[in-house]
């Protein structure tokens, strides 16, 4: 049996996984996917003291008070950040890394270092400048975009722009790691900077310390292509 620990990504929650936790339970596994504070089904606990150091926390309360250990720990899109500022704290209770075409920082970098979006830049909108509205994502089923559309909500801009603290970089740790890339992201012109996941991807293709998958799928893996994700979660573990 294998334990996993599944964090969502920026506007999100717990909920993004729901395709990929029965499966993955039914194979006989344990599935945990925190939900972090402000966003999701904990949308009313938003303010603008929530930061990356508050969702760091959710994800390592869920790890120590559950006393879970030998896990899976998969990050997705801003979850990156996430599972890699967790490190600090349960790194020794990880066996297995997963970035789910997430952000890969570095000890001190944030989300909108990595992204170039000016978060920081405070421009958000009048009289609500700690909140990011969400992104627009497509999605395949119309039925699936309702469903979701709904209940996706603004994001506390602490989160992405709160620097990462790592202790050492990630391949000096002892857990094996994966980064999982969806290739229907164009991948960018020659001459200009390819995006924050093309440049991770990049990143794990070429370093033999990490194993590096594609999925033939959008962003938005867990929702349209959870069939594979699950196949590909069973497979590396």
């Amino acid at each position: 049996m294998t334990t996993y620990v599944l964090v969502h990504g920026a506007w999100g929650g717990s909920y993004g996984f729901r395709l990929v936790r029965g499966p993955l339970r039914a194979a006989g596994h344990e599935v945990f996917t925190p939900s972090l504070t402000g966003i999701g089904e904990r949308a009313h606990l938003a303010s603008p003291q929530v930061n990356l150091t508050t969702h760091v926390t959710d994800v390592v309360n869920t790890i120590l008070y559950e006393d879970l250990g030998d896990i899976v720990l998969l990050g997705y899109s801003y979850g990156g950040m996430v599972v890699t500022g967790a490190l600090e704290h349960v790194a020794d209770r990880v066996a297995h890394l997963v970035y789910l075409d997430a952000f890969l920082p570095a000890d001190g970098e944030s989300l909108d270092d990595l992204s170039g979006a000016g978060y920081a830049a405070g421009a958000i909108g009048p009289g609500r400048e700690w909140l990011v509205p969400p992104l627009s994502r497509p999605m395949r089923d119309p039925a699936e975009a309702a469903w979701y559309t709904v209940r996706r909500s603004p994001h506390p801009v602490g989160c992405f722009t709160e620097p990462v603290r790592l202790p050492k970089p990630l391949e000096d740790y002892p857990f094996t790691r994966t980064y999982v890339k969806a290739t229907e992201e164009p991948r960018p012109e020659p001459g200009t900077r390819p995006s924050a996941f093309w440049r991770a991807a990049d990143r794990a293709k070429t370093d033999p310390a990490w194993r590096y998958r594609e999925i033939d799928s959008d962003h938005l893996i867990p929702i349209n292509r959870p069939g594979e994700l699950t196949a590909l979660l069973l497979e590396l573990t």
